[in-house]
């Protein structure tokens, strides 16, 4: 919780205010960034309003809250020693005995944790908070993942809306994490402090401090791509309070998870932290799928609370999982649209995989980040990473074709038979061996020429990413391909992988006339430049424009393998210009009305680390896709900061888009122009003493406007009209031995289309989820989750033509410890 102390000096002088920021933590929210991020800015400006009357309610406590970096000191005046008045927690008045003989009347406004308006963006090219960002930005706060205990960064944006997971297609079938957001690709929109994580792998989040989605293209803050938005992950780092948190779960599918968070200040400006997890876990409600991952994340800082400082981050994570490509959509005879067969009474539970599938991955980033203030009006930053990927990866993506889907409808269902190797004869197990570097060096200056005040932000970004995979062959890959759709058989007798060079002619046949081949080489460059202004011409109102400019080069070859087909080596190159502008409304530090336009490129090539072919001879000279945001919205963080409201509605355009065609991999250049515009609303904070709330909701209008004539004015794939989430927790007798903590939400999305032209469907999604907690002592925790407590049949990752069920009923047992 953000705590303000508001101080009136009784006598003899007059009536005066000053004010101090502390921030303290509901149990199990860490004291560092979890809270430093939701409360860093000092209260200034405060203004009183005569004589206020004695309430216990600190919410009845009348001060402003003005964004300033957090003193670090309270004022001279407010230091003395404090009598505190009847009421014992402190809301209500504190007397305080200046060192000049007077006193002072001390009131406390506690904000709540919830209230993600005051939460900062945390990158450089976005200093200001989500309520002064002219923008749609959904903030997942470190207590809402502690409450929903939540393990990865898909668990995470399931309080996001507008967020959809999918699984990659063709050859090479990517996993890991692939996110949609609002209908668009953001597989390379992952962020950590504003770096780009390239990696294609499962995220854990046990180095998560908050995750914030920036809706909306923001090529001119983030480069290339953003069509859709950016996930930023902000991380755990070194803080001034030393602290010892530890966690262990155990629960459904045996599921067994422990988490370690050591935060020490070794010296004035030198403190250390150390992140780390271990999890192992089956997927309930889905056979044969697992998960076991390791991870540590250590750091330090150099000149903590200096004005210069430099922050060392590491972090290293294995993970050996089961990929689960689902279950396959069919469309039964007579049928409007296809659905998942699951829908038709095939058990939710079986999984189409063989004993060789596996996703084994190794992730180590190393970054540095220089902050560094200049002089009173400028601030210059410097990000650096380096990041090492390895991946073994081996899947079977089924599908159901016309003979399977009219075998599931006959008198002879058990005859029904599934294709495992997609529709491209694989993929093909490969190795994948990456490496990435990116710097940022960025410039922030505020200054004022006459009454015109000024914020301008300028710097360049650099950075290069590296792909090679080595693709292997099974001996026999024709006793690999079917699977009965009804009970399906892992184990393969005779089956084995070997090196494709040993088989060439058992690798898969790439598309496009590719042929096939053992080595797939990707590698990608971007030079960007960005500026912004913003000019307040006057204290209610102002105006930011911007723009980035990038230079981005690809390639691809495909080498080795068939000798008979020649090697392919192929190459692009583009110039990309994405501008911004912003007019924003503030009448005062609580309120802001923005109007917001941007603008997108993404490049074919860009995926080159999560794509299965970044190029191919036929789209290696396509146009890049462009996309157009016009926003309105409105943000105002009400009751001293308790609770935050957020309203926008939107119209984004895409124009160019590229297609994947399932049953190929092929990327092709539909031509549609596509269109989302909708209307997205939040509420956030305590609602009542020990309520507290964080409910999204939002309606998209989605069409196909122009290009292929079977798509034109039908709904755009993966974009529900309707979308909600809602979470909330009542704390019962806090502080006190029978202390208890209840609370729960519902996560809903309407059905959406699967593919351009709607002809396949996948049903809404409704999940009940709850919490119970009890707090022992000002120490120890103990908690239970729920997932899914009505078992309902959902679905999560998406695709054309198959979708994966999401988790059954499940529940997680919680203890922990706070030192």
């Amino acid at each position: 919780m953000r705590v303000y102390s508001v101080r009136r000096r009784l006598r003899p002088a007059p009536l005066a205010v000053g004010l101090t920021l502390g921030c303290t933590a509901a149990f199990g929210v860490a004291e560092d960034q979890a809270c430093a991020a939701t409360a860093d800015h000092s209260l200034t400006d405060a203004k009183t309003h005569g004589h206020r009357h004695h309430k216990r309610d600190h919410q009845h406590a009348d001060a402003s809250v003005k964004a300033a970096p957090v003193a670090a000191t309270p004022p001279a005046a407010a230091q003395g020693t404090k009598a505190t008045l009847a009421n014992a927690k402190g809301n209500g008045p504190t007397l305080i005995a200046g060192q000049d003989g007077t006193e002072a009347e001390e009131w406390t406004v506690t904000a709540s944790p919830m209230n993600t308006l005051r939460t900062p963006i945390g990158l450089s090219r976005m200093p200001q908070d989500v309520l002064h960002t002219p923008q749609t930005i959904d903030v997942v706060p470190q207590i809402l993942m502690q409450q929903q205990n939540v393990k990865s960064l898909d668990e995470a944006l399931k309080n996001v809306p507008g967020i959809t997971a999918s699984v990659g297609e063709g050859e090479g079938g990517m996993a890991g994490d692939q996110f949609l957001i609002r209908g668009f690709a953001a597989q390379n929109d992952i962020y950590e402090n504003g770096l780009r994580d390239f990696g294609v792998y499962t995220r854990d989040s046990f180095d998560y401090d908050h995750v914030t989605v920036i809706k909306g293209p923001s090529s001119q803050v983030f480069g290339n791509g953003t069509t859709g938005g950016a996930i930023n992950i902000t991380t755990k780092t070194p803080t001034a309070a030393n602290h010892v948190n530890a966690s262990f779960s155990g629960g459904s599918g045996a599921y067994y998870r422990g988490t370690l968070d050591f935060n020490h200040k070794i010296t004035d400006s030198i403190a250390f932290r150390i992140t780390g997890m271990g999890n192992e876990s089956n997927m309930v409600g889905r056979d044969a799928v697992y998960s076991h991952r390791w991870g540590i994340a250590p750091s330090i800082i150099f000149g903590l609370g200096k004005k210069v400082n430099y922050t060392i981050e590491y972090l290293h994570q294995t993970d050996n999982r089961i990929p689960d490509y689902g279950v396959p959509v069919v469309k039964k005879p007579g049928a409007s649209y296809g659905k998942p067969v699951t829908e038709y009474g095939v058990r939710r539970t079986n999984w189409y995989g063989t004993t060789f599938d596996q996703d084994a991955s190794n992730v180590d980033m190393l970054t540095g980040r220089l902050h560094w203030e200049l002089n009173k009006y400028v601030t210059v930053y410097n990000d650096t990473r380096g990041g090492l990927y390895s991946r073994y990866f081996s899947a079977s993506q089924e599908s159901c074709d016309a003979t399977c889907t009219s075998a599931l409808f006959s008198s002879n269902p058990q005859n029904a038979v599934v294709s495992r190797i997609g529709g491209v004869g694989g993929p093909n197990p490969y190795q994948q061996n990456d490496w990435s570097v990116q710097n940022v060096a960025s410039a922030v200056a505020n200054f004022n020429t006459g009454s015109i005040k000024h914020q301008m932000i300028g710097g360049f970004d650099i950075e290069h990413i590296y792909d090679r995979r080595q693709n292997y062959a099974y001996n026999n890959p024709a006793i690999r391909r079917w699977a009965n759709l009804l009970n399906p058989v892992a184990y393969i007798p005779g089956l084995d992988v070997g090196v494709g060079s040993l088989n060439p002619g058992n690798l898969v046949n790439i598309p496009n006339g590719v042929g096939r081949k053992e080595w797939k080489t990707s590698a990608a460059t971007d030079v960007g430049a960005f500026f912004s202004e913003q000019a307040w011409l006057a204290p209610w109102f102002s105006i930011k424009a911007g723009f980035r400019w990038d230079h981005w080069s690809s390639n691809y070859n495909a080498t080795g393998g068939v000798a008979s087909t020649p090697d392919t080596h192929l190459g692009q190159k583009q110039d990309t210009f994405n501008p911004n502008v912003s007019l924003m409304y503030t009448p005062n530090d609580h309120t802001m009305v923005y109007f917001n336009w941007a603008e997108s490129t993404t490049p074919l090539g860009l995926y080159v680390t999560n794509s299965s072919e970044p190029l191919s001879p036929k789209n290696s000279k396509f146009k890049p896709e462009r996309s157009r945001l016009y926003e309105i919205g409105a943000k105002y963080s009400a009751f001293h900061d308790r609770i935050g409201f957020t309203a926008s509605v939107f119209r984004l355009e895409k124009g160019n888009s590229m297609l994947t065609d399932p049953s190929s991999g092929e990327v092709t250049d539909s031509g549609d122009t596509q269109r989302n515009q909708g209307l997205e609303l939040s509420v956030s904070g305590q609602i009542l003493k020990n309520w507290n709330m964080i409910a999204t909701y939002a309606r998209y209008d989605s069409k196909t406007t122009g290009g292929t004539l079977a798509d034109i004015g039908k709904q755009i794939q993966y974009v529900p009209r309707n979308q909600a989430t809602v979470w909330s927790t009542y704390e019962i007798a806090p502080k006190t031995p029978y202390n208890l903590t209840v609370g729960g939400g519902v996560t809903w999305r309407e059905g959406v289309f699967l593919d351009p032209a709607n002809t396949a469907r996948v049903p809404a999604n409704v999940e009940f989820d709850a919490v119970v907690s009890h707090e022992f002592g000002s120490h120890w925790r103990v908690a239970m989750n729920g997932y899914n407590l009505a078992n309902r049949l959902n679905y999560g990752n998406l695709f054309s033509n198959r979708v994966t069920p999401s988790i059954g009923r499940a529940f997680l047992f919680q203890l922990s410890a706070n030192y």
